[in-house]
């Protein structure tokens, strides 16, 4: 039997095989080209047991092509998986040989394989939140301008209902009313494309049960809908509520020794995109029932208001959880209380 680990990068690709008893018997780097990794991996295919993929940015044209060719693939979480810090020596060939015999030894912590048919979808609607953050730093831009150049404030919804043919009439140096118009023009466009990705999105998942299901949940409408269903996927692949919960990175991270507190565990394992979610959720659960935001205020009361609304994301997360799991409407009391 033969396990392989493929330390993945940019240009080229490090394979590393071990047999069943952990001795290496294949080295070699090649370039990213799939034929060219394929070559290397034939001799061993029909004893091959396993192919370690390193989870990096750039993972989903070799695990996808690997797995069209009938291999067994796994992906390396890398946040979860580290090797000995006290090694005096690494290089591409230990990582690859480490990556396979953390498969052979059943110590691999892996990544998730996002279903092929669904991941362009869900990367379209992180595309969308990637360009809601620029239009929030033009929206920004603006009100620094006007602070600074006229002395008065302007909201988010003042910049939204701004003219460019009003800006000159507001602005007496004409650079700030050009550099003003430049970036409304740059809103305006980011506006245009949010919705046509919205749109597309939307079509695609508006007639899911998760989709309708997800915004019973108090403070979940429709955006933040597609966003959970679409990040969770098959809920099965989490054994607990709990899991889920750190998934979606809404548990303390903490480390102890002996009762007391030695540090923090690594923050970032876990979907940044959930976590987003769970947040926004919270915050508009607040604002829209007097249940939440009657918790929030005795939460907020005993400890800080950061604290109090991540405890709602975490309820909210826990809800969710069931919701898509068990495919049941969300309950205000199951989560809040009477």
């Amino acid at each position: 039997m033969y396990f392989a680990g493929i330390d993945l990068h940019s240009n080229n690709s490090c394979i590393g095989i071990i047999d069943e008893h952990g001795r290496k018997v294949y080295q070699r780097k090649v370039a990213n080209n799939l034929v060219a990794i394929e070559q290397v991996l034939e001799p061993f295919r029909t004893e091959m047991q396993a192919i370690v993929v390193e989870s990096t940015y750039n993972w989903y044209w070799l695990v996808d092509g690997l797995q069209a060719s009938r291999y067994e693939v796994r992906l390396a979480n890398t946040t979860a998986s580290r090797q000995y810090s006290g090694l005096k020596h690494t290089d591409d060939d230990t990582d690859a040989f480490w990556l396979a015999d953390l498969q052979r030894l059943g110590l691999l912590k892996e990544g998730h394989i996002y279903p092929v048919q669904l991941r362009a979808v869900r990367d379209l609607l992180r595309k969308r939140a990637q360009l809601v953050q620029q239009r929030s730093r033009n929206i920004l831009s603006i009100e620094n301008l006007t602070m600074r150049n006229r002395g008065v404030g302007l909201n988010a919804e003042g910049v939204k209902k701004l003219k460019a043919e009003e800006v000159a009439q507001s602005y007496a140096d004409e650079n700030v009313a050009l550099a003003v118009v430049s970036t409304l023009r740059v809103v305006e466009a980011l506006n245009g494309q949010i919705g046509i990705i919205e749109k597309r999105v939307k079509a695609q998942v508006k007639t899911t049960e998760p989709y309708h299901l997800l915004q019973t949940v108090c403070g979940i409408g429709e955006i933040l809908a597609m966003t959970i269903m679409l990040e969770a996927g098959d809920m099965r692949r989490f054994a607990t509520v709990g899991d889920f919960s750190s998934y979606c990175r809404c548990v303390n991270s903490v480390r102890l020794s002996n009762g007391k507190k030695k540090g923090t565990g690594n923050r970032r394992n876990g979907n940044k995109y959930l976590g987003w979610a769970f947040i926004e959720a919270a915050n508009a659960a607040i604002r829209s029932y007097e249940r939440v935001r009657r918790f929030y205020q005795r939460k907020s009361a005993r400890t800080k208001g950061v604290v109090a609304r991540k405890a709602i994301a975490h309820k909210l997360a826990r809800a969710s959880y069931y919701v898509l799991r068990n495919r049941v409407p969300f309950e205000m009391a199951k989560c809040f209380g009477s």
